[in-house]
Formats: structure tokens, sequence, C-alpha cells
């Protein structure tokens, strides 16, 4: 079953909040369908290039759709034009099935602001890009403004920093909806890192040990994060990597300050705390991680823990 993935297009709209979380949706296949919509049928980007062909705004969105508000290049001057306000009023008939989940927001950058003008972040915890935080104090005194943070959700409301961060943050609801797996494999496709937010560390281990120039490292963590769940050895690293497994050994301690089998078992854990937190049980997101079994998986835990 596919998920409708709403974009409101306006004038001046940051053209890479936009297209940045299109392709990462695009490239998880038929999971989701993409829409255009907004009040006029083509509108200018922040990039000088013109968007046509956008679908006027339907009266009701189907239950279960993902609504993605993207930023503006000046949202003091474009979410104050005529062509913003009808967007509000029609924000603001959507509020009901927003108000029951049965839709889903996401905000990129100063997106934020246009679902604060709509009452739609009143009482939400929320973010937006940092150049804006004020402007979105302003525009929703009832909100809980998160700083410095890639993206944060409240309920089924979704805000991001922008730019960037709303792949970040499309890899996430990815992740969310259709797996682990699938995401990483978006990710990799689009050559970026598999982040997370401040408050969902438990995918770190793709960003946090690739601060290093060495090949020989890359091409080993290329083979690993590719299929963590793999029953790998070090011969096998090693030969993928194109050097010998003892040098392979000694590259990890020197330049990662862990093992090989410490930074598989990292990918694995974190792969098992996605799939628990997909409602999985502990034999399944324990099997499907690369775990010979939950016992396994605790131990490996245990050791992180320690």
């Amino acid at each position: 079953m596919s998920i409708d993935v709403w974009f409101v297009m306006l004038p001046g709209v940051l053209s890479l909040d936009m297209t940045g979380p299109a392709e990462t949706f695009a490239l998880a296949g038929d999971a989701f369908r993409l829409h255009y919509i907004g009040p006029q049928p083509d509108v200018a980007t922040s990039i000088g290039l013109t968007m046509s062909g956008i679908a006027p705004l339907p009266d009701r969105l189907p239950e279960g759709s993902l609504l993605v508000l993207p930023g503006v290049s000046d949202s003091s001057v474009q979410f104050s034009s005529p062509v913003a306000l009808t967007v509000q009023h029609w924000l603001m008939r959507q509020q009901p099935d927003i108000q029951r989940h049965a839709i889903t927001v996401m905000c990129v950058c100063s997106g934020a602001i246009l679902a604060a003008k709509c009452g739609l972040l009143y009482g939400k915890q929320c973010t937006t890009h940092h150049d804006v935080i004020a402007r979105l104090r302003a525009a929703a005194p009832g909100a809980v403004i998160k700083e410095n943070r890639i993206f944060v959700q409240d309920d089924n409301v979704w805000t991001s920093a922008g730019i960037t961060s709303g792949i970040d943050l499309a890899l996430h609801l990815i992740n969310r909806l259709c797996g682990p797996e699938k995401a990483l494999a978006v990710a990799r496709e689009m050559v970026v890192w598999f982040r997370r937010s401040g408050d969902d560390p438990q995918l770190s281990p793709w960003l946090r040990y690739r601060n290093h120039l060495h090949p020989a490292i890359h091409r080993a963590q290329d083979a690993l994060t590719a299929e963590p769940q793999r029953g790998w050895h070090l011969a096998d690293i090693a030969a993928m990597a194109h050097v010998s497994p003892r040098h392979l050994t000694r590259l990890f301690q020197e330049h990662l300050g862990i093992s090989v089998r410490d930074y598989l078992e990292q990918l694995r854990l974190a792969i098992a705390q996605q799939w628990l937190r997909q409602g999985r049980g502990v034999e399944h997101a324990a099997i499907a991680a690369g775990f010979s079994s939950p016992r396994q998986f605790h131990r490996a835990k245990q050791r992180l823990v320690n």
C-alpha cells in the first residue's frame, strides 16, 4: 500500500526543501505516491526555475496522507501574500483531520512558520532553520521551540531545520514507515549518511566512525553497512578492503578506536533497535539485524552499555 505525499507549493519555495525530500521518497519506490498542490499551477522557486503542473488544492486529503510544507526564500513576505493566505485557510480546513491523526504533517525549514500561522503548532514542540527561529516564536507563541535540532517530532507533526535536514527527516520517516533496510538503501543510493536527530541516536554508527580519510577502512565500512546482517568473517571484510585481516584490525584500532567486530556489532544493534521501535518482537529484530539469537543481541547491547 502506497502512502500519498502532498507537497504544498508556494511562490519562492526553496527548491531543496521540496526536491530533497521528494527525491528521497521517490527512491523508496512504490511505497510513496508524490503529489504537488497549490493555489497556482506554476510557481517560481528560490533558484529562478519555475515549477509547473501543480494541481489545485483538494478539498480534503485521503486518510493516511503525509502533508509536506516546504520553506520559502523570504518567509516574512511570501507567507503573508494573498496566495499564502489561501493556503492558510485551506490548512485550517484540514486541521480536524490533522488533530485526529488522519494526516501527518512534515514542515521543512520555514514551512513551520506557515503551519504556525494556521495554529497547527499550538502546544507542540517544534524547530526550524536557525535564521528564522525568532520568526517562528512570534508566529507560534504557544509552541515549545527547540533550537539547534535537525528535526523534532510531536505526535503527528514533524518540523525540521530545513535544507539538507529535510532529507534527514524524509529518511527518518521512511525508516519508520518502511523499515531501516529501505531507509539505508535510499541513503546509500543518495550517497548521504543515514543520520538521526539528537533524540534518535541508535543509527549513529553510520556517522560516528566515518570521520577519517583512510580508503581501506571506508571500503570495509561500505561493505558492512550494505549488508550488516550478513554472516561476516574478518577475512571476507579484509578482502573487500584489499588489505590483510591483521592490517585491517590494526587500521580500525588506529583510526576508529574500536575493533572490526565491535563496529559491525554496533551497526547490528542500531538496526535491531529500529526494528524494535517498529513494534517487531525481540527475536525478529535480532535475527533481521544479523544476530544469531535474542540472547546474542542482549549480550551485545550490554557490552555497549558497559
